[in-house]
């Protein structure tokens, strides 16, 4: 069982910056960033395969977001830039213990509790 704890989130402005970090209590393989807003479904943001060479990021934070890993640390992070209002959500950290990269949530194994983002306008 491997347990993963989110970190980083907040409340900030339009245009600002957050870092989310998950930290991992064992290896994983793919690791992924899910967010879920009130009364929406919880949707895709991105996803990085162990050796970080492979990345994949939801239409929506292309170009804004990066997702990137240490795995000495067993650690993956989420940076945010040029936050928007329609970015607050509840952000899960997801992990999965193959390498294949996939973006449903049905897809991964475990989940972190969640830390929330809120952007105002």
């Amino acid at each position: 069982q491997v347990q993963l704890v989110e970190s980083g989130g907040g409340l900030v402005q339009t245009g600002d910056s957050l870092r989310l970090s998950c930290a991992a209590s064992g290896r994983t393989f793919t690791m992924g960033w899910f967010r879920q807003a009130p009364g929406k479904e919880r949707e895709f943001v991105a996803a990085i395969t162990w050796s970080g060479s492979t990345t994949a990021y939801a239409d929506s934070v292309k170009g804004r977001f990066t997702i990137s890993r240490d795995n000495a640390k067993n650690t993956q992070y989420l940076q945010m830039d040029s936050l928007k209002p329609e970015d607050t959500a509840v952000y899960y950290c997801a992990a999965r213990r193959d390498g294949s990269l996939v973006v449903r949530p049905e897809q991964y194994l475990y989940w972190g509790q969640g830390t929330q983002v809120t952007v105002s306008s």
